[in-house]
């Protein structure tokens, strides 16, 4: 059976794509103006805005935690702010979805236009000595050249969209939502979606087979997706749900050896004989870099059909 496997810190005290004029029209057909008055606000205490900015995108997407549920998690006091990382992780292990935007402006609105609060990563003061802050971006208003956020003490901050946008470009235009396994972001793309549910599922293997099924929804034919499902069906001991989705594999990647092997597995497991013996054979035939573990799949068949 093969298994397919997939910075700063911020404490609170020009790269492509920067945000529209003030005026300008909005992007890719998006509203002008857009604010979510609906996302929760937790104001930080000193140096822990990473805490409170995730306490904010985890309460949008349907999971209630406060920021001191969060600290032990996110917080390093001797640098007295939050690694990047570690807020990627503790969304993981909230059963979340951390999707990295690209760092385009219009990957920043679409998310917002599409209801997703954005934590984002400033430089608030100068690249020689950064003061490091994350925020959450809860709206934009193109026509008055404003960036809407939940920011330190204040639940609506508004900030020209000029000065936002230095201050985000000086942050690597660092920014993520954090959504639900079964909520596709609205700028995702394919590899960059899939990579990050694989990343989830070595925390969270239930709510990562829940997003790959999501995976499937926007892009049927994404091999990685269908086979982390069907090796998900194989370890809780559903083979005829593995089967399918191994068959579907095969069919839309028929070059896919992984696929053909662990196709070969379930059904050498399953008593079908002739089947396993042609779909071991056609992983070897079709090669790759686990050559070895088609031809162990290929010998342990025809090995129990001479017993």
């Amino acid at each position: 059976m093969v298994v397919l496997a997939f910075v700063a810190a911020s404490g609170c005290a020009s790269l492509p794509g920067p945000l529209p004029d003030q005026g300008a029209g909005a992007p890719g057909g998006l509203p002008s103006r857009v604010e979510l008055s609906d996302v929760p606000f937790h104001a930080q205490d000193a140096y822990q805005c990473g805490p409170a900015a995730l306490a904010m995108v985890f309460g949008s997407a349907g999971v209630e935690r406060t920021p001191g549920q969060l600290v032990q998690q996110v917080y390093l006091p001797l640098r007295h702010g939050s690694l990047q990382v570690e807020l990627l992780a503790a969304t993981r292990r909230a059963g979340l979805v951390p999707y990295r935007l690209a760092p385009r402006a219009e990957a920043l609105l679409q998310e917002v236009a599409a209801g997703h609060p954005v934590l984002v990563l400033q430089n608030l003061r100068f690249d020689a000595f950064p003061q490091w802050h994350y925020a959450v971006v809860v709206g934009y208003d193109l026509v008055a050249g404003e960036i809407i956020l939940r920011s330190g003490g204040e639940r609506r901050l508004t900030m020209p969209i000029a000065v936002f946008d230095r201050s985000w470009a000086k942050g690597g235009r660092w920014a993520f939502v954090a959504r639900s396994p079964e909520d596709l972001p609205a700028s995702a793309d394919e590899a960059g979606y899939v990579a990050a549910v694989a990343d989830l599922e070595r925390v969270s293997p239930e709510a990562a087979a829940r997003a790959y099924g999501t995976a499937l929804r926007a892009w049927p034919a994404n091999l990685l997706a269908r086979m982390a499902l069907g090796n998900a069906a194989y370890r809780r001991h559903e083979p005829d749900l593995a089967l399918e989705h191994y068959r579907q594999a095969v069919r839309a990647h028929p070059e896919a050896a992984d696929a053909w092997n662990n196709l070969a597995q379930v059904l050498h497991d399953t008593g079908r004989h002739r089947e396993a013996l042609q779909a071991a054979e056609q992983a070897v035939a079709t090669g790759g870099p686990r050559q070895d573990v088609y031809r162990a799949t290929l010998t342990g068949i025809r090995a129990a059909a001479i017993r």
